[in-house]
């Protein structure tokens, strides 16, 4: 069963790490430094992988992360999901497997800026891969939908292999998937490989779920009820009620807020939309009721961004 409790590295230790993890993330940090040119996500010329840089710190704030891989190579980012404490810097990977509302913190120094790649979970490729590796008991405890778990040497030699063929882009379009491939295998031979079976294998609890996730993604704009996501998917509203909130740390009608104010926060940054157009677009009805959650929210009005 994917137990959304699970500690899996949610805490880093407070050691320094060993001297072979310094090396592996020294490696990614040289391979990703000359191809990170910008700040926050970066696309590449393969799809679905972007690197990551940050420049300077930025203070807890929401946001959600779409299904992938985040590997950070320099720099520290620190997740709050309910009441997990998720730390994923050097010497660790995260493994997104839903897409959750929850809050980041982001770490980095003078003349040492974050630096990091994002792989995204194609399912198409996932279940090919799924299909071909021999079926592997559940692990009771060990799979979540957000956990941090250590870089082996596996993972670590499949995203240096990835970045060499970013340098050029006719090999990032020639040897790219294959790469990014190389990459969900490792993941899937990994401590969450389980989380991210159930992704594609739809058995179960779990895989209700995860269809519940996709239609309000889908349809958030909409009046939607627990009564209704419960009937789609085929559950009591208390049976579904306690296992959305088991695996996403978060109600049905909270998750359904905090997806709609972050919808809204993109459309008044990147398409500069009045407060007003920006409610009605991701679903409220009222602009003053609006206005309130999304200050209680993100900490300033909707009119400051």
């Amino acid at each position: 069963m994917l137990d959304s409790s699970a500690t899996v590295s949610d805490v880093t230790s407070k050691t320094p790490p060993a001297t072979s993890s310094r090396r592996s993330t020294h490696r990614l940090a040289e391979a990703i430094a000359p191809l990170a040119v910008g700040e926050g996500f970066i696309d590449t010329a393969v799809e679905g992988v972007r690197l990551i840089a940050a420049h300077c710190s930025h203070a807890r704030t929401p946001l959600i992360y779409e299904p992938g891989l985040f590997v950070i190579a320099q720099g520290d980012k620190i997740g709050y999901l309910g009441e997990r404490v998720i730390h994923y810097g050097p010497g660790n990977y995260l493994v997104q497997a839903l897409p959750l509302p929850f809050e980041c913190e982001t770490r980095a120094e003078a003349g040492a800026p974050l630096l990091g790649i994002n792989i995204a979970f194609d399912p198409l490729t996932l279940n090919e891969l799924v299909q071909q590796m021999p079926v592997k008991p559940e692990e009771d405890g060990r799979a979540a939908p957000m956990a941090a778990v250590e870089l082996d040497a596996a993972m670590e030699h499949a995203v240096l292999h990835l970045l060499d063929c970013l340098k050029d882009e006719t090999a990032s379009r020639v040897l790219g998937p294959g790469r990014v491939r190389e990459v969900l295998f490792a993941a899937l031979k990994g401590p969450q490989g389980d989380s991210l079976r159930q992704l594609v294998q739809r058995n179960g609890q779990y895989a209700r779920i995860v269809d519940s996730l996709n239609y309000l993604h889908g349809h958030y704009r909409e009046t939607l009820t627990v009564e209704t996501l419960a009937a789609r998917a085929n559950m009591s509203a208390s049976h579904f009620h306690h296992h959305f909130k088991r695996t996403t740390q978060q109600s049905p009608l909270q998750y359904l807020k905090r997806l709609r104010l972050l919808k809204a926060r993109a459309l008044l940054g990147q398409h500069r939309m009045n407060v007003a157009r920006a409610a009605g677009e991701v679903g409220y009805r009222s602009t003053s009721q609006f206005s309130r959650e999304y200050k209680r929210y993100f900490g300033v009005s909707p009119s400051q961004g």
